[in-house]
């Protein structure tokens, strides 16, 4: 088993965040060849090179950015743990690096977030949304604690994560109130005269309603396709079509973009994953976020 140098890892975290070898040498009080010495013995130990020249300054390569992820997150670790020992504590919030796969409504991001804000201990969020794959590649490498997404990651992707059914939802369809009184008596068969909004047919959601609208006989007249599910409700608030939502998020999208329900899918479910690089859930954030998912959101 290979150990690792934490000495010639920190020389490297040293170099990469003060952006050159001198003025990490003047922090560290060290001099130039005993940083430089240390960062090859680690780049030899890791068999990868770590910085690269540009004109008259080092930038760290790819895999130099990856090494410069962990050693941030390890030393923040050592830190606090120094702070615990004494018996003070950190007093620094927890970070909870999230990757949200763009077809998730925004609204049930924020209501899943908002419970890793709730934990015993302040939580500082960061939050990205991304294509899932991109997402995924984050995750492999730890630049991310968890991915949340309405598809599972696929079997196909070359580093271990989990898949945790957070729950599932109803479908709802939505529109503004003289379009809802129009189409919700003959809801669903309305959907075949009904001007109709859709997300892009990458998106799962659009898979579900497509799938029920072809085992119905159903054949709307789509109007607009969306990627981005805020634009989709943003359209249907003025009144260009119904629009597809989560139901467990009706509520919530009536009060914000002023619409009422038209009807519901039955049968119809959208299942939201939490998806991790561990099989047991740790981070007391995520643990959070599951927790609220499966006993209050999507229960």
């Amino acid at each position: 088993m290979e150990w690792l140098n934490y000495h010639h890892l920190l020389y490297f975290w040293a170099v990469a965040k003060n952006g050159s070898v001198s003025r990490a040498c003047e922090e560290l009080r060290l001099a130039q060849p005993t940083i430089s010495g240390q960062i090859r013995a680690l780049e030899g130990v890791l068999g990868e090179k770590l910085f690269a020249r540009s004109g008259r300054h080092l930038v760290m390569t790819e895999m130099g950015r990856v090494v410069f992820r962990y050693a941030e997150d390890i030393f923040s670790l050592g830190r606090d743990l120094i702070s615990t020992v004494k018996g003070h504590g950190s007093g620094r919030p927890l970070r909870l690096v999230v990757g949200i796969a763009d077809a998730v409504p925004k609204l049930l991001t924020s209501q899943l977030l908002k419970s890793a804000l709730k934990t015993a201990h302040p939580t500082r969020i960061l939050c990205w949304e991304n294509k899932l794959d991109h997402l995924l590649a984050e995750l492999a490498i730890h630049g991310l604690d968890l991915v949340i997404s309405d598809t599972p990651a696929p079997p196909s992707i070359k580093v271990q994560t989990y898949n945790h059914v957070m729950g599932e939802s109803g479908v709802t369809f939505f529109s503004t109130a003289n379009q809802a009184a129009k189409y919700r008596r003959a809801f669903p068969k309305s959907l075949s005269v009904a001007p109709v909004l859709l997300p892009t047919p990458n998106a799962m959601l659009r898979r579900l309603v497509d799938e029920w609208l072809v085992r119905r006989g159903i054949h709307p007249t789509v109007m607009g396709e969306f990627e981005d599910s805020a634009t989709l409700k943003a359209f249907g608030q003025t009144g260009y079509g119904l629009f597809p939502g989560s139901s467990v998020m009706e509520k919530e999208i009536c009060r914000q973009y002023r619409v009422q329900v038209v009807g519901r899918l039955d049968s119809v479910k959208q299942r939201f994953y939490a998806i991790t690089v561990e099989r047991r859930l740790k981070h007391p954030a995520v643990l959070a976020i599951v927790e609220a998912a499966r006993q209050e959101i999507l229960s």
